[in-house]
């Protein structure tokens, strides 16, 4: 039998885990950080820059989005 609330504090953690970790990474990017999500229910933090123009199918499935801390302006 699965324990819903203890899956459901699992996906919690792992969606707050990659959030911290996409908000860390932004600060020193000049790229959007994005918190992706599969069909697992698990959740992985990508940079934009890494990825050039993001397919639609990745576009789908992000669920959080860090704006880049740093400005290509002179």
């Amino acid at each position: 039998m699965l324990n819903i609330s203890t899956s459901a504090a699992a996906d919690n953690a792992a969606y707050f885990a990659a959030v911290a970790n996409a908000e860390r990474r932004a600060l020193s990017s000049y790229f959007d950080q994005h918190v992706i999500a599969d069909e697992d229910h698990r959740y992985i933090a990508i940079d934009e820059g890494d990825y050039g123009a993001l397919s639609q199918g990745l576009i789908d499935r992000i669920v959080y989005t860090a704006a880049g801390g740093l400005i290509d302006e002179h």
